[in-house]
């Protein structure tokens, strides 16, 4: 039995990340701020369980007294999401850089056995070269990217100075249950289930031949626990993804195909920042880690559909159709 500081661990992720932790038999420490984070999905633990400390991670000492007696401290805390970024870039990088510095520095000062750090594929940016891999020279395209960046530089940082073994995940795409549906920078798999479980069409930003690299996130901590404990991954980055893409428009048609629906999507502007395809090399991952992603992309979103229309209340019905 191992003890987790989980911090952001009331978030979409995190919630999802202590759920398995709990039910492996360890014991977590849930560090959040609840701007975000939700407490409800926390309620049904007890205190033998998870312990909840809230805070912020710019606060060092509360961060610190949180980390001790804890053997591994898994950093997801931050300002998530490019659009988020773009408003206000001062917040993200303040945020998500002096967090991760004072998670670095709680881990080092309690002996945590190893960091395991949230990045995310938006520190490649813009790059054309398919599949995306960690050898790559990141070159950030957002706020969001750029805080990322610095996130996985001061890991490797204190990892070299400190001898603090890190590890970097940059995900990709996550999506799954626990995401709220209607937040601003709320996932386009989260998006598009809320309005076809509400009978409206899915917004799509740009003409929606972008591409994207779904990872369901019961994957994701899977890679979580497999960055804590395996041999030679301290001090090293891993891309976590299916390996796999579709188009915004080819997802909208897995959803009509799973649903029986004609829905078209109701298109915007495209959104400052975005980039126009992400995929994944994951070889990496896999000969190091042990990762191999479980979840396809039929079962990974029948799963969210029957999460989401439990959440949304049992009165929403799934539409026949809509033109």
């Amino acid at each position: 039995m191992a003890k987790y500081l989980v911090t952001g661990g009331a978030g979409f992720i995190g919630t999802n990340l202590v759920e398995a932790l709990v039910a492996g038999g360890d014991k977590v420490v849930v560090y959040d701020d609840f701007r975000r984070g939700q407490r409800r999905n926390l309620q049904d633990y007890k205190q033998t369980e998870v312990r909840i400390v809230e805070g912020d991670v710019r606060d060092a000492k509360t961060l610190k007294r949180a980390a001790k007696g804890c053997d591994y401290l898994l950093h997801l805390a931050g300002v998530t999401g490019v659009p988020r970024s773009v408003k206000d870039p001062h917040e993200t990088l303040e945020v998500s850089s002096i967090g991760t510095l004072n998670a670095l520095t709680a881990a080092r000062d309690m002996k945590i056995k190893r960091f395991v750090y949230a990045s995310s594929c938006a520190v490649y940016g813009e790059s054309p070269i398919l599949p995306k891999e960690e050898v790559m020279l990141p070159a950030p395209y957002s706020p969001y990217g750029a805080a990322m960046l610095i996130g996985e530089d001061l890991a490797r940082v204190f990892y070299t100075t400190y001898r603090i073994e890190t590890v970097c995940l940059r995900l990709f795409n996550v999506y799954g249950p626990r995401e709220k549906p209607d937040d601003d920078d709320t996932g386009l798999m989260a998006r598009f289930i809320s309005a076809l479980l509400q009978g409206k069409p899915p917004q799509i930003y740009g003409d929606g031949k972008q591409s994207r690299d779904f990872v369901h996130v019961s994957d994701v901590v899977e890679a979580f626990r497999l960055a804590c404990t395996a041999p030679k991954a301290e001090g090293e980055v891993f891309n976590i993804a299916s390996g796999s893409r579709v188009s915004i428009t080819g997802l909208l048609a897995v959803f009509n195909q799973l649903l029986d629906l004609e829905v078209t999507g109701e298109f915007k502007d495209a959104r400052p920042a975005d980039v126009r395809h992400s995929l994944a090399e994951t070889i990496k991952a896999q000969e190091v880690l042990g990762f191999r992603p479980r979840v396809g992309l039929h079962e990974g979103i029948v799963k969210a559909m029957l999460w989401y229309r439990r959440a949304l209340g049992k009165s929403v019905k799934l539409p026949r159709s809509s033109t």
